[in-house]
Parts: C-alpha cells; structure tokens; sequence
C-alpha cells in the first residue's frame, strides 16, 4: 500500500488533504507538523510521496524539499501553499518539486495529480530495481519525426543507467542529462530540421514553434531521423547523438562567455554540454557529437 507523509503546521489542513486523499482507495496517509518532524519520519518509514505546506516553523517546504531531494531523489514531493504565485511555482519546480498546487485549487488538483505520481514513481523504482542487475550497457534509439516529446522517456532510462552505475554525486545524474537533452534537441532543431539560431534569437517562440511543426512535415526534413548511442559502465558515460541533416563547421561556433555573445541565445547549447560533461567533440562533418562523463573518483 502507498504511504503518503503530508506536512503542514496546520491540523486543519492536514485534515482537509487527507479527507481528499480518502478518495483514493487504498492510500496509507501519514501526518507531520514541520519538516524536522518529517525527517525524522523518513527516516524511519520512507514514504512514496510527500506532501508539504510551503511556510512552516523550524523548517519550511523547501528546504524539506532540498532534504528529501539528497536522501532520496525517487521519492516525488508536492508543494502547496495558501499564497501561491508563478514565481514561487517556478523556483519549486528548479528546487526539485514535482508539483505545486494552491491550496485553493486542492480540491480540484490534488487527487490527479497524487495519482499520477504515485504511478510515476512506482515505475521509476521498478525501473530501478532493473537497473541494478545490469552492470554494463549499450543502447542505440532512433528518434524519428523528430519528436522532442521522446526526449523525456529516453533521458529517463539515461538517468536510471547513471544513478546504478554510479558515476555522478548521488542526485546529479539529471545535470549530465541536461547537457544530453541540449545536443538531443540541438540535433532536431538545428541539424534535421535546419532552423537557425538567428530565428531563436528574435525570442518570439510563436513564430519558432511554428516553424519547426512545419518543417516537422515538410520533406526533406520529415524524413531525417536522430541516431543516439548510449554506453554506460562503473568507468562513466558516452554519449554520441548524430543527425542526418546538411551539417556545419564546429570550428565557427561562437563562444558565448564572450561579452558580445553573452546575451545571445547561439552557442548556449554548446555551452552548457561542455560545462556538464568532461569531454565534448564533434565530427568534421558537425552533424555528430560526442559527450563523455567520466565516473567519480
């Protein structure tokens, strides 16, 4: 049976969110009034999901986040709060929450969306469990119609593969698979589907979404596919993502910690993959890439 840990120094809330989780049968509902208490309930008991108030004494919704998050990055956390804002519901979402309801929206929210994680999360451990037995792989994915929604599935099983062999600080396999996600959807964007960087730098993603769903059923572009070649050991990762379109010269790309390109949207990418990964390379052709993390020491 599922445990849900909800947080909240409110018992009248705590009362209200498990009187809505009563609609969900077969759910093991757990209480703590602050994020101390919680830990020390994780510890003991962890739970498959935790539910938190944002604002609490001794310790508060994000920084229980941040907690959960180091002891145990499958555990999903929801985060609400009576003063919701988009600029809270962002930094919850770059602290690690997997959700942000208002509490005014509980009653429509909640029930779906602690569904959802819950079967989220049950997969992503029995994935795990998987995952362990293997103690080498190699892998190829083709990504065909050059759909970034296939992204997601396959930085999933990158990130399981990384987090069993374990080649990064428990907990940052999601930042080398930001930097694979940024030569994934370079290859799409920029190598099949040939859309400029200049079209990006105008930042109307109106016009840009546009173009590449018009391209995405326009030969030649339709036709291309995206080739990716994962091996991961106990040694570290490789990574190679080719493309099948015209290509470019890697020798003229910009350096975008450069003061006239530090604003610019063009060579970010780049970037980004050379800061997270220990080794990036491309073919002369420049329509294949090679990322390399190497295993901690």
């Amino acid at each position: 049976m599922p445990t849900v840990l909800v947080v909240d120094d409110s018992r009248i809330d705590q009362r209200l969110v498990g009187a809505l989780l009563e609609k969900t049968p077969k759910l093991d509902i757990k209480f703590a009034s602050n994020g101390v208490e919680a830990l020390e309930q994780i510890k003991k008991n962890p739970p498959d999901l935790v539910i938190t108030d944002l604002i609490m004494p001794e310790m508060d919704g994000m920084q229980l986040l941040a907690e959960v998050g180091r002891s145990d990055p499958l555990v999903p956390v929801v985060l609400m709060t009576g003063n919701g804002s988009d600029e809270i519901a962002i930094e919850a979402v770059k602290s690690g929450a997997r959700a942000y309801v208002p509490k005014a929206a509980l009653s429509r929210l909640l029930p779906s969306i602690v569904e959802q994680l819950l079967t989220l999360c049950r997969e992503k451990r029995e994935l795990s469990r998987f995952l362990r037995c293997v103690t080498e792989s190699e892998s190829t994915f083709v990504v065909q119609d050059n759909d970034t929604q296939l992204i997601a599935h396959l930085l999933e099983y990158v990130s399981g593969c990384m987090r069993n062999a374990a080649i990064c600080e428990e907990g940052t396999e999601d930042l080398v698979c930001l930097g694979l996600e940024e030569a994934l959807r370079n290859a799409i964007h920029h190598g099949n589907l040939e859309l400029s960087s200049e079209l990006r730098e105008m930042e109307d993603d109106e016009l840009y979404n546009r173009a590449m769903e018009e391209r995405r059923r326009t030969p030649p572009y339709c036709h291309r596919k995206v080739h990716v070649r994962v091996s991961i050991s106990n040694e570290g990762a490789k990574f190679v993502v080719r493309d099948e379109g015209p290509g470019f010269d890697p020798s003229k790309l910009p350096d975008p910690t450069s003061p006239e390109h530090l604003e610019s949207v063009c060579g970010r990418g780049v970037w980004l993959m050379r800061s997270l990964m220990d080794e990036v390379t491309y073919n002369d052709k420049g329509n294949e890439v090679t990322l390399i993390k190497k295993a901690k020491r």
